[in-house]
C-alpha cells in the first residue's frame, strides 16, 4: 500500500490481508475499498470505513482470528488531544 493511503483505513485493510480480502468480506468493489484510504480531496473517504462495512470486517476478523478491534477503526488520539 502507498504512503499516500490514510489511516485508520490503511491499517485495517492491511490487517485484513489487503484490499481484495476486504472487498470479498464486504461485497464492495475493490475500488471502493481503496477509496476508504484516499483523501476526500481525491474523492475518497479520508481514511474512514463506513460502519456497516466495519461491522462485516470485525465479524470476519473474529472468525479468522485476526487481531482487529473496534479501536482500529478510529484515528489514534494525539497526546495534545488527550491532555
Amino acid at each position: 500500500m502507498s504512503e499516500k493511503h490514510l489511516q485508520p483505513a490503511k491499517g485495517v485493510v492491511s490487517k485484513m490481508g489487503g484490499a481484495r480480502a476486504c472487498a470479498e468480506v464486504t461485497g464492495k468493489h475493490i475500488s471502493r475499498v481503496y477509496g476508504w484510504m484516499y483523501p476526500k480531496s481525491r474523492g475518497g473517504a479520508g481514511g474512514v470505513i463506513p460502519s456497516a462495512d466495519a461491522a462485516k470486517l470485525l465479524a470476519a476478523a473474529k472468525a479468522r482470528r485476526i487481531d482487529l478491534t473496534p479501536d482500529d477503526f478510529f484515528p489514534a488520539a494525539s497526546e495534545e488531544e488527550v491532555a
